[in-house]
């Protein structure tokens, strides 16, 4: 499936040429002129973020990303959803990176029509509206739901402080703390601390709800075999008896004879 998006692309991407429909209104890119942002897909499964920001920066600035992460193991799941500044960089990213080969595998690039916002990140908003007990006039501007940068990661530990706006400084000294510069920091990350406390429950709680499906599987499997291993033995059973009866009927004529 991913080939066929990829090959689908390039021939588009051709025939456009060809015809001089590029940059046009014409071409099939007008579609997605309002949306800036695009998919990602077919990604090595140990790329990272910044890995993702270093391709793909190199045609725009970017403003958001969203590498899907499995919720139970945080790796990667091969694709991510990324958001340009400029929406016209898309254009430039989905003609030129679609088809590139990263790492042995072959990225499938496409535009994004409509970018929703991923489900952690709803049940959480919904968490928060529910916690503030907010007024009917302030619900009814939830419906439409924007993504703001760093949406897919807020309230999540980070591997680094890295910032999508501010960058990170590779070239700053490392800086000691003593225990009491510490010491305000671990008061400042008690809520984080909550979240990811809360988040490590809600993995362990799902974690246990697939064993126990697993485990009730299983049973069901076993009790199905066991009823069919009772079916074939009295099957057995009822040929043998007949058998004997069979053998039994032939000896009495032939005693009879």
């Amino acid at each position: 499936f991913p080939m066929n998006v990829i090959t689908e692309i390039q021939r588009i991407n051709a025939l456009e040429l060809s015809r001089g429909l590029t940059h046009t209104p014409a071409s099939w890119h007008t579609k997605y002129a309002t949306s800036a942002w695009i998919n990602i897909g077919s990604l090595p499964l140990n790329l990272t973020e910044g890995d993702i920001l270093c391709i793909f920066s190199q045609y725009g600035e970017i403003d958001d990303v969203h590498l899907v992460r499995d919720g139970d193991t945080g790796k990667s799941r091969g694709f991510a959803f990324l958001k340009y500044e400029d929406a016209r960089s898309c254009v430039l990213a989905v003609d030129n990176l679609c088809g590139v080969s990263v790492l042995g595998r072959m990225l499938r690039v496409d535009h994004v029509e409509r970018y929703r916002l991923p489900k952690h990140v709803i049940e959480r908003e919904e968490k928060e509206k529910e916690a503030l007990d907010k007024s009917s006039e302030n619900d009814e501007t939830t419906n439409n739901r924007v993504a703001e940068a760093g949406h897919a990661y807020k309230g999540q530990e980070l591997a680094s402080e890295y910032d999508i706006h501010a960058g990170q400084d590779l070239f700053a000294a490392q800086k000691k703390r003593s225990n009491e510069d510490d010491h305000p920091r671990e008061e400042a990350h008690d809520g984080m601390d909550i979240v990811m406390d809360n988040n490590k429950a809600e993995r362990k709680r799902r974690k246990e709800e697939r064993a126990q499906k697993r485990k009730e599987k299983e049973e069901h499997r076993r009790r199905k075999e066991e009823a069919r291993k009772r079916k074939k033995q009295g099957s057995s059973s009822r040929k043998e008896e007949s058998k004997r009866r069979r053998h039994s009927r032939s000896r009495s004529r032939s005693y009879s004879k």
